[in-house]
This record gives C-alpha cells, structure tokens and sequence, in this order.
C-alpha cells in the first residue's frame, strides 16, 4: 500500500510557517513530512530557506503521529558527518522515533558557503561513502575513531540515542549512488519514478527486502490553471535542468540565467498545475507503478499550502487512495 506525504520546502517558507504547515498536514492526514535542508533557494523569487534542523525539531513537538524526513542533507561539505549524526540522534529522539535521516551527495548551491570549493562528482562519491560509514558507526553506539581520506573524527559519542536505531535513506539515480549507498542505508530515495531502481537497490541494501523507497513530486494545485501554471514557472523553471546541472550551479543568480529560456509550458509539461485531481494521480501512477512506498508531494508557493491542503483533505487524498493505494 502507497503512503501520500507532503514536502516542508524551506526554501519557499518561513520556519513559523513550516510548523504550522506541518501540523495541518498531519491533519488532513498525511503520513509523510519529508524537509528540504538547504542554504539558498533555488531562486530569489522562492525567497527563504529557514535552518531544516530546528524547524525539525519545533515540527516534532507540534506533530504526534506524522513521519519526519530530511529530503536531503549533505554530509559531504556544511556539516561534518559526526554532527549530522547527533542532530539526527537528537531529531529522533524528540519525534519518538518518526525521523528518518535522508542523505545524498548534494549540491554547489548549498555547499559552496563554507569555502571550501565544491568537488568534482567523484570526489563527492567518497566523501558521501566516508561520511556515511562515520553516521553508521556513531549511530551503534560506543566511541567512535576514524582517520579517513576525507574524514577525521576523535573519540567522538552520540550520548542521546533513540531507543530504535535511526534509519538512514539515501538519494539515488543509478547504479553508481546505488553501490555506494544501499549496503549503508535501510531506506531509497528518489525524484525519478525509474522502475528499475527499486529491484536493484533491493539487492544490495541492508534492510529487509523489499526496502522502503520514497519519492517525490511537485505539483501547483490551484482553481484557476493560468496561475498555477505562472506560480509553477516562476519558482520551479530550475526543476527543467536535471539533476546533473542542478548539483552544479552555484546560487540563486546561475539558476535564474540557466533557466531563462524555460518556458511556463515547459514547466507545465513536468508538473500538473491546476485543480484536476485525475492529472495528479496519473503524474503519481508511476511511482506506485515502480514500487515506491511513499510519495511526497510538494505544493508550489509557500503562501498556497493552506488550498493545497483543504484540497487534499475533500479531494486529492481520497482520490489517491482509492485510485492508487
């Protein structure tokens, strides 16, 4: 049975806002809440990008039953893998064990800021493959000594732990992220609804088969389609360039002249925009189609999650669940 959830993106919401979203999700009920954990925006006009770990912390004690995820954090660059694995430990604990930490190699917009330059993707491989054996290891418990290639940790100690272990997912798009994260991971994740990932992280990850898989999809519900669509292109038109060139660029600025030709039907072609609950349900179809367990959907326009979300209480939700869960 598919799960419906909802994304937190802070990049277009106040932290205020994130709580109050987040509680009203639950609400609704939707059984997912997964947290984008970024520096910048994608572009000015998204206008915000609260710190994900507090607002996690503030949403776990506001919410009772709702799962939290970061949808992602890089451990490669802005944090040391050591203290996302505390921040992570402590997250667990305050939501009564609702968290899972989501993980992935990142990218140049968020990273860049602690100067300390932005690696070719193979450097990033390792550091990601490093930094997820340091998480590991804190989380068993014990201290922990490493002296790697990308990595130092000293008699480090998670000295509040959750009772149940933490589990960690990770981002990936092929066979490459697949070897590397699913043998350190208990949990998938995706923003491609490519059927052939489930079966192969599946044969290589630690959990128990089949592994949970959550993915993601963005959407503008609003009652009049022009809007949606116009809101969609003003603050998703990065969306158009693919993961490749996102993980990339390096601000608000580089997104904006990269996807200057985009068009709002571009935009539209990649993401349902208005109110018919059928074209939402065929846009999640293939996720389900591919195995994923959990989708999340994100509403465009962090001044438009309250329609959102009275439309997926009356409407979407009912329509999902019967149709595809």
């Amino acid at each position: 049975m598919t799960r419906f959830g909802y994304t937190l993106m802070c990049e277009q919401s106040d932290p205020r806002s994130l709580v109050r979203d987040a509680v009203a999700a639950e609400d609704v009920g939707l059984e997912l809440a997964v947290m984008s954990d970024h520096f910048n925006p994608w572009l000015d006009e998204q206008g915000h990008s609260p710190n994900a770990w507090p607002t996690l912390g503030a949403v776990a004690q506001a919410t009772e039953s709702l799962e939290l995820m970061t949808y992602v954090t890089c451990p490669i660059a802005r944090y040391h893998p050591a203290v996302i694995a505390q921040q992570a430990a402590t997250v667990g604990l305050l939501s009564d064990g609702r968290f899972t930490l989501g993980l992935g190699a990142g990218e140049n917009l968020n990273e860049h800021v602690v100067g300390a330059g932005w690696p070719p993707a193979n450097v990033r491989h390792e550091r990601f493959t490093e930094a997820l054996d340091v998480i590991n290891a804190l989380f068993d418990g014990g201290y922990v000594n490493h002296v790697g290639e990308h990595y130092r940790v000293d008699s480090a100690k998670l000295w509040d732990l959750p009772e149940s272990r933490v589990p960690i997912g990770v981002a990936v798009s092929g066979d490459q992220s697949i070897e590397v994260g699913a043998p350190r991971a208990d949990v998938m994740i995706a923003v491609e609804p490519d059927p052939e990932l489930g079966p192969a992280f599946d044969a290589k990850t630690r959990a128990s088969s089949p592994a949970r898989k959550v993915g993601q999809l963005p959407i503008s519900w609003d009652s009049d389609a022009d809007a949606a669509r116009t809101r969609a292109h003003e603050q998703f038109r990065w969306f158009a360039g693919g993961w490749k060139v996102n993980a990339e660029l390096p601000g608000p600025s580089a997104f904006a002249a990269a996807s200057q030709f985009v068009r709002p039907e571009d935009v539209a072609e990649q993401i349902p925009c208005g109110d018919d609950v059928g074209a939402i349900v065929k846009a999640v179809k293939p996720f389900v189609d591919a195995g994923f367990t959990d989708v999340a959907l994100v509403q465009i326009g962090g001044d438009q999650q309250r329609t959102f979300l009275d439309a997926a209480r009356s409407d979407l939700l009912p329509a999902l669940r019967e149709q595809l869960g």
